[in-house]
């Protein structure tokens, strides 16, 4: 399912007139008006209207640059340092509630969530209240649940405590209603919609992008892992990688090409794509392709021979040296996550490479995971690249099973040894076991986050990471304070419509 369908959903509120005590009745079909009444009414516009419930996970693609730049992975970059000043806000600790980038985050979350709920409120009778029913409604609903899942956990991770309800789509009526429920009652939730989803999901879907079965058991394993629920973790994410159903492929870089997406090491996957010219400067976010992928690109690029794969972009979300210097000799993944362009360059001197040096924060790195190549967008350029986001990797399951095995509370090292090597026999050499790690107990536990850094660079984890393992204020330095940076304040716009309560520090 390469792209997704953007579809808005209207109500319009019926006008009783009156006149010397008489009612005259009225049909808003006679005025052209479409009501929630016309809703729903067969299984195309439920299918249809499912589709629209996974538009929102494209919007939200900035949480993947946020959660390396507010860590040691990368800095925002840019032209200066008001240039993309939310992103430069995150990277320095500055914030405010007043934050562009996060009040998107949260108002794409959360339209997700009412479109979710929506088809929630009318998966038993449609608005009409008339049943519909059809083939495999049951299994689209799991991909319902999913979703909902995910942007609630997108909002839980983000800002912590935040608003829940799932009975119906929330309006303009009652927003003004609104409490923060406690994390741990949002997680329930989560938790509730994942397992809804898994007892329906089919393990395999025809159409890419489409969710199973195990997509969401992977990230049911990854729920309980920012909880600490070790125990449960682990049995979930071993289901995950006892069916057998994914790999690792063996060249680590050609997973973010095109050619790798939907890879026989996916395992979820947001789709994106360049087919439609459509563009819109006032929302970037909303509607078009992969925009992260712009920010990231070398500024100014150029080349004289025809064979330059590259394209020029923003240089925003550098990775840092320290991640650079974090890789070992010999592992795939440095140059494979950090692009550096004078060594470029040098192994090219007849291509004509020139390009402007990043203006701000420069470290000589670019994101070579999501860089912008020639040929993969269209219309307005910079909004449509059709990169997908690889967001639950095979790797990462066995990463995150490693952990769990590791913190249960019987642990099973030699398992979590076990995963934890495949990953790095992957980044060195197939079967080349002279990386192994041999450890045991907490030295094993601290070599499997490093892991996790090095594996998932760049793709959004180490931010989120540093904070459920309680190892942000180490890491980061003084600039990360205790009690307050472990989430991001509240939208100044929710706290003034909806009246919610600020996280401190904010």
């Amino acid at each position: 399912m390469k792209k997704y369908i953007k579809i808005f959903t209207f109500f319009s509120v019926i006008v009783i007139l009156a006149s010397c005590k008489r009612y005259i009745d009225y049909n808003p079909h006679d005025a052209f008006l479409v009501t929630a009444l016309d809703y729903l009414q067969s299984e195309s516009d439920y299918r249809t209207m499912e589709i629209s419930v996974y538009t929102p996970l494209q919007w939200l693609n900035q949480v993947v640059p946020i959660g390396d730049i507010a860590s040691d992975n990368s800095v925002a970059g840019g032209e200066s340092a008001s240039d993309v000043l939310d992103l430069q806000q995150i990277d320095d600790y500055t914030l405010t509630p007043v934050n562009g980038t996060l009040a998107q985050i949260w108002q794409y979350a959360y339209e997700g969530v009412n479109r979710a709920n929506y088809l929630v409120q009318y998966k038993d009778k449609n608005p009409a209240g008339n049943t519909i029913n059809f083939a495999g409604k049951d299994a689209m609903y799991g991909e319902v649940y999913f979703l909902r899942a995910y942007y609630y956990f997108t909002l839980v991770k983000m800002f912590g405590d935040v608003p829940l309800f799932v009975d119906k789509r929330l309006d303009f009526a009652n927003s003004g209603t609104l409490k923060r429920s406690p994390k741990a009652n949002v997680y329930l939730q989560i938790e509730s919609d994942l397992n809804s989803a898994i007892g329906v999901l089919p393990t395999v879907q025809l159409q890419p992008g489409r969710v199973t079965k195990y997509a969401a058991q992977a990230l049911l394993g990854k729920v309980f892992l920012y909880q600490n629920k070790y125990d449960s973790a682990a049995t979930v994410l071993q289901s995950v990688i006892n069916a057998n159903a994914f790999t690792l492929v063996n060249d680590f870089a050609s997973i973010f090409l095109k050619s790798g997406e939907n890879g026989p090491e996916s395992v979820f996957e947001i789709q994106y794509t360049n087919t439609s010219p459509y563009y819109q400067w006032s929302n970037v976010l909303q509607g078009q392709g992969n925009y992260s992928v712009q920010q990231c690109g070398v500024r100014n690029l150029k080349a004289t021979s025809p064979l330059m794969p590259y394209a020029p972009g923003w240089s925003t979300n550098l990775p840092t040296q320290n991640l650079n210097n974090a890789y070992e000799n010999g592992d795939q993944r440095k140059a494979a996550t950090c692009f550096d362009i004078e060594a470029y360059i040098a192994a090219h001197p007849t291509w004509g490479i020139t390009y402007q040096v990043a203006p701000y924060k420069n470290t000589g790195l670019y994101n070579q995971k999501y860089l912008p190549r020639i040929g993969e967008t269209s219309g307005q350029p910079e909004l449509n690249y059709l990169n997908n986001f690889r967001t639950i990797r095979y790797a990462d399951v066995l990463l995150m099973a490693a952990e769990a095995l590791n913190k249960s509370t019987s642990p099973n090292d030699a398992l979590a040894r076990q995963y934890l090597n495949m990953v790095r026999r992957r980044a060195f050499q197939v079967n080349d076991a002279s990386h192994d790690v041999t450890a045991s107990g907490p030295a094993l536990y601290n070599a499997i986050l490093n892991e996790r850094r090095l594996e998932l660079a760049m793709e959004g984890e180490r931010f989120f990471d540093l904070v459920r393992t309680g190892q942000a204020a180490t890491v980061l330095g003084p600039k990360f304070v205790v009690g307050k940076n472990e989430v991001f304040p509240i939208p100044q716009q929710e706290i003034l419509v909806s009246g919610l309560t600020q996280n401190p520090g904010y």
